[in-house]
């Protein structure tokens, strides 16, 4: 999970979810979802290393290829600033 590079990552639901909601709140701030996330060879490159493998990306490109790009996660904006402390709840406000 490292190699994404992260913000946040949530337990619980189906895999993929993120792709079906346009926003949600975590604690006290709310998020909008911009677009998926297009990823590049930088995920395949260990960070502990330094080499460089066709993983996680070759699998990825198996079953997540949109408009030949691989996408993986969502790309975000937040309103407003506040507090998000580890163990908060995701609450999905709005479905696409």
């Amino acid at each position: 999970m490292d190699r994404f590079r992260p913000n946040f990552v949530f337990t619980g639901g189906e895999p993929h979810l993120e792709d079906q909601f346009n926003s949600f709140s975590l604690g006290e701030i709310a998020f909008t979802a911009v677009k998926p996330c297009a990823r590049c060879v930088l995920i395949t490159i260990d960070q502990q290393t330094g080499i460089k493998g066709q993983e996680p990306l070759r699998t990825l490109a198996k079953y997540r290829t949109f408009n030949k790009k691989i996408l993986f996660g969502q790309n975000l904006i937040h309103s407003g600033s506040g507090i998000i402390s580890v163990g908060d709840e995701l609450k999905i406000q709005h479905w696409k």
